[in-house]
């Protein structure tokens, strides 16, 4: 990365921070992308030229990770079933401490979260994009296996099961658990978890 591009990197990062703390602060309805202009130190315009909407600032940074179980199943390996792609893929982001899954220890990805939960309208966007997430899921799985119906409900069941688990990270660390304390038996409880998936999943979508 150049100079210029880390830049505009640093300071699309600026921008986003800036915003969250402002929404964690004030509530998402209460601040104005002019305010969020004026404490980054640049212009209403240069927000926008960033993130397309108010909305973007909380979305467009993390909007990928809604997709993250249909990435680990288009780029697995021969011989891979789908469940376990997405198990491997889950306990590699669980020893990463990835901010997505809720076990980084810096709180920022768990402030996001927050200022979407307290907001109705984030919270829709939210649902949105993940069911984005599973429809791009189903997609890639129909084109396999050649069924529709039984795809849709392969994808709904694994995201809801990634879904389950990162609530289960942040609903431990909101009741006083450290980050530490509950990513010790995370991939524990991940493994239960897609081994029950597997049982109902199993031998579906193995890679050729």
């Amino acid at each position: 990365m150049g100079l210029r591009e880390r830049k505009k990197h640093q300071t699309g990062l600026r921008i986003y921070r800036t915003a969250i703390a402002l929404f964690a602060e004030k509530g998402f309805e209460a601040v104005s992308v002019q305010e969020i202009a004026d404490a980054s130190e640049v212009s209403k315009m240069t927000v926008f030229n960033y993130f397309g909407t108010k909305e973007d600032l909380v979305f467009r940074p993390m909007v990928e990770h809604f997709s993250d179980a249909a990435r680990a199943v288009r780029e697995r390996a021969p011989g891979e079933s789908a469940v376990d792609a997405v198990r491997r893929q889950f306990l590699e982001m669980i020893e990463g401490r990835d901010p997505s899954v809720g076990l980084h220890s810096e709180p920022f990805a768990r402030r996001i979260r927050e200022v979407i939960m307290a907001t109705p309208v984030l919270k829709e966007r939210a649902y949105v994009e993940s069911e984005k997430g599973a429809r791009a899921l189903a997609d890639l799985l129909t084109e396999e296996t050649g069924d529709a119906t039984l795809a849709l409900i392969a994808a709904t069941t694994l995201t809801a099961a990634r879904g389950a688990l990162v609530e289960e990270h942040y609903r431990r660390i909101m009741d006083g658990e450290s980050t530490e304390q509950v990513a010790a038996d995370a991939a524990e409880r991940a493994n239960r978890a897609f081994d029950l998936v597997a049982k109902g999943l199993h031998g579906y979508a193995v890679k050729a």
